[in-house]
């Protein structure tokens, strides 16, 4: 089913892996169905203000992905499933992912997320991205 606006993912700028996963969602994504925006950016900001989340409130290393979907804001493991679940294809089986109890889904991710600095390194700064997908972040 279409949805009239876009899902939007809000990810951790200047963490490699989470950039890693911003650009395999853009390969597998080619109808655009995904929109981004850095957990650090103003639009980020904005976006969680606007749904009553005062992003002071986060950590100042953000921990998880975010997707906002249809006026819902999911987290951790849901929010990476439901993004593999519309990629649509072989990502469609990462919702195997859903017979783990939620709270093992989000500690695994949780662990990952602790160590991601370490095994796949930050940056300085956010990514830019190309002119071609600029459209495509907030």
């Amino acid at each position: 089913m279409p949805h009239s606006a876009p899902d939007t993912i809000l990810f951790d700028g200047v963490c490699n892996l989470c950039n890693g996963f911003v650009q395999f969602v853009i390969r597998h994504d080619p109808q655009g169905h995904f929109h981004f925006a850095a957990l650090q950016s103003e639009a980020a900001q904005r976006l969680l203000t606007e749904r009553g989340i005062v992003p002071a409130t986060l950590p100042t290393e953000p921990e998880s992905v975010l997707l906002l979907s249809s006026g819902q804001l999911y987290s951790h493991s849901t929010a990476v499933l439901r993004i593999a679940g519309q990629l649509g294809g072989v990502w469609r089986l990462a919702g195997v992912g859903w017979v783990l109890p939620r709270p093992w889904r989000d500690a695994l991710y949780r662990f990952v997320a602790r160590h991601r600095y370490r095994w796949f390194g930050r940056q300085e700064s956010c990514m830019l991205p190309t002119p071609a997908l600029k459209a495509r972040f907030l």
